[in-house]
């Protein structure tokens, strides 16, 4: 296994205290004692700790969101979108430390509604954002706006994450998953031709 450079340590330690215990934890004397190296040595690689974070999440959220819907599955609308439910699903609960600085954190440089939406910056939004515009395309959507209707689609799942990880939901992960999914179909119903 080849040894990380000093910047790639850094950023592994500082994204391993971020998941395990949320961005709150991440200092940098605190990333530059878990990597062997000097505060000092931490501020010359990042200038401050904004930016490695920014760094850290912007990576692991590409890498993470880079086959967003791709699972062996149908390749209908609802196929995509069921996968893509899948893929926002196992972010959202299987990374919540994560999910929540890049979903609810305010800080600065964040991608903004509606410009960075519909450019596709945001890599978890634009797969969605695609497979709506098929779905429109296709006939299964009736034509309406897509950034809104895939805001219409996405925004309850959030929403009921919000609640989910506030304890506000008293229901097993997979009981959850299934109300997420009935809660898009509910939506999708408003929006079928």
């Amino acid at each position: 296994m080849t040894e990380l450079g000093t910047a790639d340590r850094i950023a592994a330690v500082a994204l391993e205290i971020l998941m395990a215990e949320g961005a709150q934890a991440v200092t940098m004397r605190r990333v530059a004692a878990a990597a062997g190296v000097t505060t000092m040595a931490t501020y010359r690689h990042y200038p401050n700790r904004e930016t490695l974070l920014r760094t850290v999440v912007d990576a692991a959220v590409a890498e993470l969101s880079k086959d967003w819907g791709k699972r062996d599955g149908p390749v209908d609308f609802r196929g995509r979108l069921d996968r893509l439910t899948d893929d926002f699903l196992d972010f959202a609960l299987g990374k919540p430390n994560l999910y929540a600085f890049v979903v609810t954190e305010r800080r600065e440089g964040t991608r903004q509604f509606p410009e960075d939406f519909r450019t596709g910056a945001t890599p978890t939004f634009a797969p969605v954002l695609e497979t709506v515009e098929q779905g429109i395309r296709d006939g299964a959507l009736r034509a309406d706006d897509p950034l809104e209707v895939t805001l219409a689609i996405t925004m309850p799942a959030m929403g009921l994450v919000q609640l989910y990880h506030g304890g506000r939901i008293n229901l097993s992960e997979n009981d959850f998953r299934a109300l997420c999914k009935r809660t898009i179909e509910r939506v999708l119903d408003g929006v079928r031709p």
